[in-house]
C-alpha cells in the first residue's frame, strides 16, 4: 500500500494530508502559534492542591491551569523532583544519571498532598493538550520519543512493543537494548524497531539522551512557565512514527520546509531522502492533488459510502454517535440480511478512517443497520478491529450490542479537527437572498478593466471557484480570448475550490495578491 505525504505551509500554519493509495487518511492542521504540544516539557509551578481529587493545578503558561493527577505523577516523582531542584540550584551541570541516587518510589494509594506543596517548581509533561474549557492535561512521567525507542528518565527497565510478536526477535531487542541503555534510564521498543541493527538503536538512543541532557541545560537557566524540551512538529512526528517502505512520496511547497524535512530524514532514514520533492506549481498545492475536494465530501455531517449508503456523524459535548443508513443502494444482495452485511463492512471501513481523519476521541457509539445472523456480528466486529489497527491512538472496541450498536473508546490528546463544509454565503452573511450570481462575472471584469488599463499591469492572475473557470474559459470565443482581443494581454485563470463561487482574487506577475474591492 503506497503512502504519501503532502505538507502545505501558510501564515497562520501548517496542513498535514497522509494519503494512502491517493486515499486521504489523516488530516492535521498546526497552527503556528499554536502551543502546549503533547509531549512538550515544561517548568511549572503547582498554584492549587486538591485532596478530594487527589490532583493539582500547575501553571505552565496556559490562560487556564493545567490538571495533574496522582496517578500521573510516576513512581519515580520525587526523583525528578530531586534533579528538578539540584539543576536549578546549579549543583548539578549535566543531565547524566549513572552517579545519581535515586529516591524511593511512592506509594501508588497516595496522597497529592503528601508529595507536592504549593508554589513548588515542578517539570511536567503535556500529554493531552487544552480541549473545550479544560487546560492541558501533565504527566510527571517524562518520557523522550524517538523514531525506534522511547527513552524514560529514573527507570531501568526494558519493555518492548506488543506489537513485535516474534518470541526471537523480543529477545534479541531485549538483549541488545539491556546492553546499550544507559544507567537510570528505562527503554521502551518500538514497533518500528523490529529487525534493525544495533547501530541504528544505538544511534536513536543517543539522539535521545542529547535532547535530555540538552534539556536539562536549559533548565538550569530557565524561569516558571518556560518550555524546557519541545516536541518536534507534527509533520515531523508523523514521519518518525510511520515512515516506512511504502512511503513513495513527500510533498512540500515551502523551500524551507523542503530543506528541514530533508535534513529530518537524511537523519532518520537516508535512504529514503529522495522522496522528498518540493512542490513549484502556480496553482494551490492542495488543489493541484485533488486534496480540497476530498476535504469538502469527507468532513461534512453526512458521508456517502461507495455502495450508496452513508453514514450520519454527530457531535456532542460527550460523545459522538454515528448512524449507518443504507440510502438509495440498489439491492444487488439475495436478502435484506446480505444487503445489510455489506452495507455494514463499508460503512465499518469508513469510520475506521473517519476516526483517524477527525481525530474524534472520547467514547463513539455506532448505529449499524440492524443484523439477526450472529456470525454476521462476528465478521462486522473483525472486519471493523483489522480497519482500525492503523490507527496510532489507543482504542477499545466492543462487539455489538442486541440493539445494533457498537462502543468504541479512543485516546483523545488535543481538540478533534472540524472542518466547516457548508459556506456562509459572503453577500447575504446567511441571510439567504444574494444578487444575481450572473453579476458575478461582470464585477471580475470591471475590476480586470480597472487592473489592466487605469494600473496598467500585466501578467494578471484570476484565482476563482471551479464554476466561474468553466464559464470563462468555455466555448469559442471564451471570454478570456475576448479580454486578451481587447487588451491585448493573456489573463491566467486559476481553478480555487476553496473559495466560494462568489470570491475570487487577483494576482500580479510575482504572484502577490492584488486588493481590489470585490462588490
Amino acid at each position: 500500500m503506497s503512502s504519501e505525504l503532502v505538507i502545505s505551509a501558510s501564515q497562520k500554519g501548517t496542513r498535514i494530508a497522509l494519503l494512502q493509495e491517493k486515499r486521504l487518511v489523516e488530516y492535521q492542521v498546526e497552527e503556528s502559534e499554536s502551543s502546549f504540544t503533547v509531549g512538550d516539557i515544561y517548568l511549572g509551578t503547582v498554584r492549587k492542591l486538591v485532596t478530594g481529587l487527589n490532583a493539582a493545578f500547575v501553571d505552565i503558561g496556559y490562560e487556564k491551569d493545567a490538571f495533574l493527577h496522582y496517578h500521573d505523577l510516576g513512581p519515580n516523582v520525587q526523583s525528578l523532583n530531586k534533579l528538578t531542584k539540584d539543576v536549578i540550584a546549579k549543583r548539578l551541570t549535566s543531565g547524566k544519571l549513572n552517579n545519581f541516587k535515586m529516591e524511593p518510589e511512592i506509594d501508588k494509594l497516595g496522597k497529592i498532598d503528601k508529595v507536592l506543596g504549593k508554589n513548588q517548581p515542578i517539570l511536567v509533561q503535556v500529554v493531552k493538550e487544552p480541549i473545550s474549557t479544560k487546560g492541558p492535561r501533565l504527566s510527571c512521567d517524562i518520557s523522550i520519543a524517538g523514531r525506534y525507542a522511547v527513552l524514560v528518565p529514573f527507570s531501568n527497565s526494558v519493555n518492548i512493543s506488543k506489537k513485535i510478536t516474534d518470541k526471537t526477535e523480543r529477545t534479541r531487542l531485549h538483549k541488545l537494548m539491556t546492553s546499550v541503555k544507559p544507567a537510570n534510564f528505562g527503554i521502551i521498543v518500538r514497533t518500528v524497531a523490529a529487525n534493525k541493527d544495533v547501530e541504528e538503536l544505538d544511534k536513536d538512543i543517543q539522539n535521545s539522551i542529547r535532547k535530555w541532557e540538552q534539556g536539562m541545560k536549559a533548565l538550569s537557566e530557565a524561569k516558571p512557565r518556560d518550555r524546557i524540551i519541545g516536541e518536534m512538529n507534527r509533520a515531523s512526528s508523523i514521519m518518525r512514527d510511520m515512515l516506512n517502505d511504502t512511503f513513495d512520496s513527500i510533498t512540500v511547497d515551502t523551500k524551507e520546509m523542503y530543506d528541514d524535512i530533508r535534513d529530518f530524514i537524511h537523519t532518520i532514514a537516508p535512504d529514503k531522502e529522495k522522496i522528498v520533492k518540493l512542490y513549484s506549481g502556480k496553482s494551490k498545492l492542495f488543489e493541484q492533488v485533488g486534496l480540497e475536494k476530498q476535504i469538502k465530501s469527507l468532513f461534512g455531517r453526512s458521508v456517502s459510502l461507495p455502495g450508496g449508503g452513508y453514514l450520519i456523524v454527530e457531535h456532542t459535548e460527550a460523545l459522538h454517535v454515528i448512524d449507518v443508513n443504507s440510502g438509495n443502494k440498489s439491492n444487488n444482495e439475495e436478502s435484506q440480511e446480505d444487503t445489510a452485511l455489506h452495507t455494514n463492512t463499508e460503512a465499518a471501513k469508513e469510520i475506521a478512517r473517519q476516526l483517524r481523519l477527525r481525530d474524534m476521541g472520547g467514547i463513539i457509539v455506532v448505529d449499524f443497520i440492524d443484523m439477526r445472523k450472529p456470525e454476521h456480528k462476528k465478521e462486522l466486529y473483525d472486519v471493523m478491529k483489522a480497519e482500525m489497527k492503523a490507527d496510532r491512538s489507543k482504542f477499545t472496541l466492543l462487539p455489538l450490542t442486541k440493539f445494533g450498536l457498537m462502543q468504541i473508546t479512543r485516546q483523545r490528546v488535543r481538540p478533534e479537527l472540524n472542518i466547516v463544509t457548508r459556506e456562509v454565503c459572503p453577500t447575504c452573511n446567511g441571510a439567504g437572498t444574494i444578487q444575481p450570481s450572473i453579476l458575478i462575472s461582470d464585477i471580475i471584469e470591471n475590476n480586470l478593466e480597472y487592473l489592466l488599463t487605469k494600473q496598467n499591469e500585466r501578467k494578471v492572475s484570476v484565482a476563482l471557484h471551479p464554476y466561474l473557470h468553466a464559464y470563462f474559459t468555455a466555448g469559442f470565443p471564451s471570454p478570456r480570448l475576448k479580454w486578451f482581443f481587447k487588451y491585448k494581454s493573456w489573463v491566467k485563470l486559476l481553478k480555487d475550490s476553496s473559495l466560494p463561487i462568489t470570491e475570487f482574487k487577483f494576482y500580479d506577475k510575482d504572484g502577490e495578491e492584488i486588493e481590489i474591492a470585490t462588490t
